[in-house]
This record gives C-alpha cells, structure tokens and sequence, in this order.
C-alpha cells in the first residue's frame, strides 16, 4: 500500500507572477491545497525536499501528511507542473482527503510470470498501462500485479481476470481487454524475379504482317 509521507507547507499570501518568481529563487514551490470539504488555501513547500520525496516515491500516487502550522492535513499529490526547458517544479496541486474518504486513483498494472502465448511467438500488447480504482487512502496500492503465466495466442487478460488487493474497487467493467497476446505476424512471401535474358541473344522479333504477306507470293 501507498506511503503516507510527512511535508511541511507553510501559507503563502504573495501571488502575481513577479512574486511567485521570488518564490522559486528563494527554494521554494508555490503550490495550492483544495477539496471538497477544504477550501482551497495557498501554500509553499521546500523544493529540495519536495523533488526528493518525487524521487524516492515507487508510484505517481504520493500520499502526504501536509503540516501546515499547527495542523495535518491528508492529501493526495494530484498535479505537478514541470518547467521543461529550465528544469525545477513550477507549481503542485494538493487535494486534501479524509481517511474513511474513497479517492479515485490511477495505478500502474506490473506483469509477471512468462506467457506461453509469447513462447510461441505471439506479442504480448497491453490495452491498458494503468488501472482507475476506488479505495479509501490507507487500502491505495502503489502497483497491480497482473499474472500471464496462463496467457495463450489469441487470447486476453480482462479486467475481470485481475486479483485487486483488499479494499480497491476498478472503475472499469469487467470485460473491459488489459492484455493480449497477439497472433504472430507472417511477412509475405515476395514474389519470384523474372529470369533475366541470356547475354547476346535477343528476343526474336516478330514478322511484321505485311512481311508475311510477301512470303507467300
């Protein structure tokens, strides 16, 4: 299951793109915090610290405990705006949850085991790369492992099919395909070369028919 990780955050009241620039310089990331029962609040955390625990988290769904003053607050890393030509993080979005509140979260699925579909020579193409589930955040898994090891050509791995840890819900219906393994492709047989002409003999021409016409005279 997910981690939860201690931040600190602390309010922010400075706004406007020439403030939140000062920000940055400064080490830090101008960032919001909003729910459905929070309203949102402008804070700021520590960028050093912030891209470490980015780093060090096995999955895109971070859990943090956000200390802001005197009060915790739960929250679920739901955006983090990257500033592609400079390098750094711009700005984070935190949505702020409850224990007993069911979050909606996209997982990784992790194949394991070895498909003897693929043994025979058929590819193994994945539908889906994640899994939208429901689950309260202490039941959020940081991975779905999908087995193949039964995963025949021609075949497919539904929704249906995947053991889901205690606690998660998919969003998706259960026919839904997540992995197949495909036919082998067969390349076409390319067509034969014409045998080429032998060297100094050319093709007889034929009689023009007004040459035919002489002949029998």
């Amino acid at each position: 299951m997910a981690k939860i990780l201690d931040i600190i955050a602390q309010p922010r009241s400075s706004e406007g793109t020439a403030a939140v620039n000062r920000l940055r310089k400064a080490g830090s990331i101008p960032a919001v915090v909003y729910g459905r029962k929070t309203p949102p609040a402008n804070v700021q955390v520590n960028a050093k610290t912030f891209t470490k625990l980015l780093e060090s988290s096995a999955s895109d769904n971070i859990l943090v405990s956000l200390k802001i003053d005197s009060a915790e607050q739960l929250a679920l890393v739901q955006e983090v705006q990257h500033d592609h030509l400079r390098g750094g993080i711009l700005h984070v979005d935190f949505h702020a949850i409850a224990m007993d509140e069911e979050i909606h979260a996209e997982v990784p699925l992790n194949l394991t085991g070895e498909s003897p579909g693929a043994k025979a020579g058929g590819l193994i193409e994945a539908i889906h790369h994640n899994l939208e589930v429901r689950c309260l955040p202490k039941d959020l898994p940081e991975g779905i492992v999908v087995d193949i090891s039964d995963l025949q050509v021609g075949k497919a791995i539904h929704v249906g099919d995947i053991k889901l840890p205690e606690g998660v819900r998919a969003k998706l219906a259960d026919d839904v395909v997540v992995i197949m393994c495909e036919e082998p492709k067969v390349e076409p047989e390319a067509p034969a070369a014409a045998a080429p002409a032998a060297k100094g003999k050319a093709p007889a021409a034929k009689a023009a028919p007004a040459a035919k016409a002489a002949a029998k005279k």
